[in-house]
């Protein structure tokens, strides 16, 4: 009797055991699923960095997470920053001003084509009406600064998250050809003989998604910071940097662009401000429709609803990293799907693959 109930006894304790795991992991979940994408989009890159230095994993490991801390935390930790600093600085400008009664309608904005002399004696008048313009400057104004509070509380979680990330990282690099050794052999005692083709296609669509994502945003930001120089817009570097990671999410390059159109207009430059919009609209975000597809359908012909979702699931799931985790996950889980629908297994053979049909 008592050896029946063994097997169900362990099984039991298995569960618990990896319950409490979750739960004391829980915290650090986000940051071990974004540092893991990172270190399958570059293992090739660590391999080759590995066989340079003669099969030293320390490090290897050490100048791959150098690496990440110059490309993905010290760029976040400056928008963070400069988003930190200028928030309160702007609020406090712009209500001082609106209670002295000191802004002025923009020059260009009557010179726009059938309503722009309705649009700039409509803001004349509010203008002149300090009440009216108070009450409608306390409605805007304070709702605009929660917004960018919470943005930049958003990015500072995003930068403990990464931050967090690369640490770990370090030993994903490090111990990552026994931990992957490790996966596969469980893997195998599970699903099979398919875990190897699985597999395959897991480190396949990461890397597509995450090339996808990292090479339309770089891309992007280097377009961005070409319109930027032509048009003479200030601070160049921190809005390439902005448009970099604004460009990880749907819609979110017109912000940048966009305000600085709006900058260029009100500061009189009208005509390069007409050549910003067009640079934006044209090769900026037409950057998306080109690069993005290119990369991602390498690895992972992922549907942009399953994009847009993941990346807004994603973000409230898991906080900033999850712009890069939640399209990710759709991305793999849509790939198996593909593959079991299909009936057809990816068996690695060395660096060549061999496709077998399931009878």
């Amino acid at each position: 009797m008592d050896k029946r109930f063994e097997p169900h006894a362990r099984l039991a304790a298995i569960i618990f055991l990896l319950i409490g795991c979750f739960f004391v992991l829980r915290p650090f979940l986000a940051a071990m699923l974004f540092a893991a994408c990172v270190g399958i989009s570059s293992w090739p890159l660590y391999l080759l960095l590995l066989e340079r230095l003669k099969g030293r994993r320390n490090w290897a490991a050490a100048i791959m997470t150098l690496s990440l801390i110059l490309v993905i935390v010290l760029p976040l930790a400056l928008v963070t920053y400069n988003l930190a600093d200028n928030v309160s600085r702007i609020y406090e400008q712009l209500r001082a001003a609106l209670e002295s009664g000191g802004l002025h309608p923009p020059a260009w904005l009557a010179s726009i084509p059938v309503v722009g002399e309705t649009i700039d004696g409509y803001v004349q008048r509010l203008l002149a009406d300090r009440e009216e313009l108070l009450n409608l400057g306390k409605t805007m104004l304070e709702p605009a600064r929660h917004f960018l509070a919470s943005g930049g509380i958003l990015l500072g979680t995003g930068l403990a998250q990464t931050s967090l990330a690369v640490f770990v990282s370090f030993f994903l690099y490090r111990d990552g050809q026994q931990l992957s050794r490790a996966l596969m052999t469980g893997a195998g005692r599970i699903i099979g003989d398919s875990a190897p083709g699985v597999g395959l296609t897991i480190s396949r669509t990461v890397r597509g998604v995450m090339y996808g994502l990292l090479g339309t945003a770089l891309a992007q930001a280097l377009v961005a910071v070409v319109g930027f120089l032509i048009a003479g817009v200030p601070a160049v570097a921190l809005l390439g940097v902005a448009t970099f990671i604004f460009s990880l999410i749907p819609v979110g390059p017109p912000l940048i662009w966009g305000g600085a159109a709006i900058w260029l207009f009100t500061d009189g430059q009208t005509g390069w401000g007409i050549f910003m919009l067009v640079w934006g609209a044209l090769l900026i975000s037409g950057v998306d429709n080109v690069v993005k597809p290119m990369l991602i359908s390498r690895g992972s012909s992922l549907p942009f609803l399953l994009v847009l979702l993941g990346v807004l699931g994603g973000v409230l799931a898991f906080g900033f990293v999850g712009i890069f985790i939640g399209p990710t996950l759709l991305a793999v889980l849509y790939s198996l799907l593909q593959t079991w629908t299909v009936g057809e297994t990816t068996v690695p053979q060395g660096k060549d693959t061999l496709t077998l049909k399931k009878d």
